[in-house]
C-alpha cells in the first residue's frame, strides 16, 4: 500500500498532540512535524519558528530536501498563539498574533503549495470567536494592514484578544481562498477551516491574566466544552480524510465532541474581505499575490 504523508504543525501540545499521536499510529502514514521543539522523539521534528518568515523558508527548504521528491498527501497547520495585548512584534516587524496564526501559515501554505499531492487535504484550524454573533470581541471589520501594524493604545487584555478573533477570521478567509485558487481547484484538493471550540487545558491560554482564565473556567461550566482527546481526534480524522466534509461546506464546527458544519460569519463568507486578505498578505510576504 502506498505511504500517506502527513505535514503538521502544531502538534507537540494541547489536542495537537493527541492528534499527532493518533497520525503516527495509523498504519502507512508518515508524519513529519514542524516545531521549535522536538518533545516526542519518537515523531519526525523539522525545526520551525513562526514567528520568523525566514524561517518558514528555512523549513520548507528542508522539508522539500527530505521529501525528494514525494508529494504532501495531508498539510494541517495548526499551531497557534495568543497574547495578552498588542505590543508584541516578530522579528520582521509585525504583530506576533497575526504574524504567528496567520502570516506564517499563509507562507508555508504558498510555498508548500506545488508540493502538495493530487486530492491532498489542507487543515487550517480556525476559531468560532471569529464570529462577532458569537463572541462580542469577534472582528466586525478586517484591515490586515492595521492587524499587522496595530494602533491600538487601549490597556487591558481587550487588544489581545481582539487580535486573536481577528487572525481566526484571517485563517478561515484564507482556507476559502485557498479553496477557490487554480492549484485547488485543478487537483481537487479539499480544504477544511477547523475550529475546536471551546478546549479548556491546552496551552493557548497560557498568557491570559488570572481573571480572565477565570473568566475561561466559568465559562467552562456555562458553554459546551470539548476534551482535548476530542479535539484532537476530529482533526486526525479530517486530516486522514476518515470524516469527509458534506458537499459545498468547508467550515468544520466541534460541538460536545461531534463535528458540524455550519455557515462561518458573514464576514468570513466576503469575497471583498478574502480577495484583500490574501494580496496583502501576498505583498507582505514578497510572493505574487494571484491565487
Amino acid at each position: 500500500m502506498s505511504i500517506k504523508t502527513v505535514i503538521m504543525t502544531g502538534g507537540t501540545a494541547g489536542f495537537g498532540a493527541v492528534a499527532a499521536k493518533r497520525i503516527f499510529n495509523t498504519p502507512n502514514t508518515k508524519l513529519i512535524l514542524g516545531a521549535r521543539d522536538n518533545k516526542n522523539p519518537s515523531i519526525e521534528t523539522l525545526p520551525l519558528d513562526l514567528a520568523r518568515l525566514s524561517n518558514v523558508r528555512s523549513f520548507v527548504q528542508s522539508l522539500t530536501k527530505n521529501l525528494n521528491g514525494t508529494k504532501i498527501d495531508s498539510l494541517i497547520m495548526n499551531a497557534g498563539a495568543q497574547f495578552g495585548n498588542t505590543k508584541h512584534r516578530t522579528g520582521d516587524g509585525f504583530e506576533s498574533t497575526f504574524a504567528i496564526n496567520h502570516l506564517a501559515h499563509y507562507l508555508l501554505l504558498r510555498l508548500l503549495t506545488p508540493s502538495l499531492a493530487k486530492n491532498a487535504t489542507i487543515v487550517i484550524t480556525t476559531s468560532d470567536v471569529h464570529d462577532s454573533k458569537m463572541v462580542p470581541f469577534g472582528p466586525k471589520e478586517l484591515d490586515p494592514e492595521t492587524l499587522a501594524h496595530p494602533r491600538d493604545k487601549s490597556k487591558g487584555f481587550g487588544p489581545g484578544i481582539r487580535a486573536y478573533a481577528s487572525s481566526k477570521l484571517c485563517n478561515l478567509l484564507t482556507a476559502r481562498a485557498f479553496e477557490n485558487s487554480t492549484d485547488a481547484q485543478m487537483n481537487g484538493m479539499r480544504v477544511i477551516a477547523y475550529n475546536p471550540g471551546l478546549t479548556p487545558g491546552t496551552s493557548l491560554f497560557r498568557a491570559w491574566p488570572w481573571w480572565a482564565k477565570l473568566m475561561m473556567a466559568v465559562a467552562s461550566k456555562l458553554r459546551p466544552v470539548n476534551t482535548i482527546e476530542q479535539a484532537g481526534n476530529a482533526i486526525a480524522d479530517l486530516g486522514l480524510r476518515t470524516i469527509v466534509p458534506p458537499s459545498g461546506r468547508i467550515y468544520a464546527s466541534l460541538v460536545k465532541g461531534k463535528l458540524t458544519w455550519p455557515d462561518p460569519s458573514e464576514l468570513a463568507q466576503s469575497d471583498t474581505a478574502m480577495r484583500g486578505l490574501w494580496v496583502e498578505s501576498a505583498h507582505m510576504v514578497g510572493l505574487p499575490g494571484q491565487a
